[in-house]
């Protein structure tokens, strides 16, 4: 299919992008505010609508208005469509609270059912809980966003405890993606992902004790609760690029020299060793949820790294003279170049087994932002 993602700059917007990217072969049309007034040609080439654009940080009325106009620009571009589309609409479990915003949605959603409904076209209103994930917008996305931030920053938040439930972003992705691919033409439906149940404590606890335990010596904490891992990714993307390499302290005596690359606190993972020879180039992929060490030990060597859909690169140099470790950002495309003039040495760990069926690696070169010419 092609699909135009509206709000393709968002945060939900970037993760939507990403995923469909990693686990799909769908043609993407991303539409963020440049691209807002070429929406209706845009649309008339499409399969698919998800409608991930919106507003959620303004005054009452700018709320309701703005969330129901970016629906009626949508549902005016479907009119005009050629024939009947497929469309999901990122709404909120909020709807019905009273709240401008809630109303926003509540009436953004009216409006896309009603053109959905005139032309033909599935329509799949999603209802999406409080969600988090990687590079969330402090004091915007989410409260999560809000106490990595502080939480790396060194600082103490007010903190209201309360229950809530939790989406992880790459959850709701899935979910706006699943609204598109699995529902029968012309049929009107509504959805809502469920949350895992958490409390505003138990989150900031949780940073804490992930930024206790990582943040100056790399060992990984126990992440065995249902939160933790996308937590503790989320967390991570906020420490790269300034947190890292992270100095690692090797012991050594007349023997030799012993480096401690991986200390797990939870579940193992996998650990594996390459060797590169001068010039050659690993790596050239991403991931969604895993997470992978780098750690070079004899030799020099280049890491580069650039978050998907950009175009700037982070280099890293790193020598096995001083080891340090680099723990590879998610939905960032990465790779290592042997630079010097000998054998390099490699440890590379992963907090997963190897899944031949399911192995989240998804190969795109870091030069070239290759990825960005491939969604038009």
């Amino acid at each position: 299919m092609r699909i135009v993602v509206t709000g393709a700059d968002g945060f939900l917007g970037w993760h939507t992008r990403c995923r469909l990217h990693a686990t799909t072969d769908h043609e993407v049309v991303p539409v963020g505010r440049a691209e807002w007034a070429d929406l209706t040609a845009l649309v008339a080439g499409a399969d698919a609508v998800l409608h991930l654009a919106g507003i959620n940080r303004a005054p009452d009325d700018e709320l309701v208005a703005g969330n129901r106009g970016l629906a009626e620009d949508v549902a005016a571009a479907i009119a005009a469509a050629p024939r009947p589309l497929r469309l999901a609409f990122a709404n909120s479990t909020q709807v019905g609270n009273g709240t401008a915003y809630a109303d926003g949605k509540e009436q953004a959603a009216a409006v896309l059912r009603a053109a959905a409904e005139r032309t033909g076209s599935s329509f799949v209103d999603v209802l999406l809980p409080n969600l988090f994930g990687e590079h969330g917008r402090p004091g915007y996305n989410s409260f999560v966003a809000s106490f990595v931030d502080a939480t790396v920053a060194g600082a103490s938040p007010s903190i209201s405890d309360r229950t809530i439930g939790l989406l992880h972003v790459q959850r709701a992705a899935a979910a706006m993606i699943a609204a598109i691919e699995e529902t029968a033409p012309g049929t009107v439906g509504q959805v809502s992902p469920e949350p895992v149940a958490t409390s505003v404590q138990q989150v900031w606890d949780t940073l804490q004790r992930f930024h206790t335990t990582y943040a100056t010596t790399g060992d990984v904490p126990d992440l065995s609760g249902p939160l933790d891992t996308d937590l503790f990714n989320t967390y991570r993307a906020a420490l790269f690029p300034a947190g890292y390499p992270i100095a690692l302290a090797p012991r050594a005596d007349q023997r030799g020299r012993l480096v401690e690359t991986v200390r797990s606190h939870g579940a193992g993972g996998q650990t594996f060793v390459s060797t590169t020879v001068p010039g050659v180039t690993r790596g050239e992929h991403y991931h969604l949820h895993k997470i992978e060490r780098f750690v070079v030990l004899s030799g020099r060597a280049t890491i580069a790294l650039r978050r998907l859909f950009t175009r700037e690169v982070v280099e890293l140099e790193v020598t096995g003279d001083e080891p340090v470790l680099v723990d590879m950002p998610t939905m960032w495309v990465h790779n290592i170049t042997n630079t010097g003039d000998t054998e390099l040495l490699t440890v590379f760990w992963t907090d997963t087994l190897f899944d031949a069926d399911n192995p989240d690696t998804h190969p795109v070169p870091v030069a070239g932002a290759a990825e960005l010419e491939q969604t038009r």
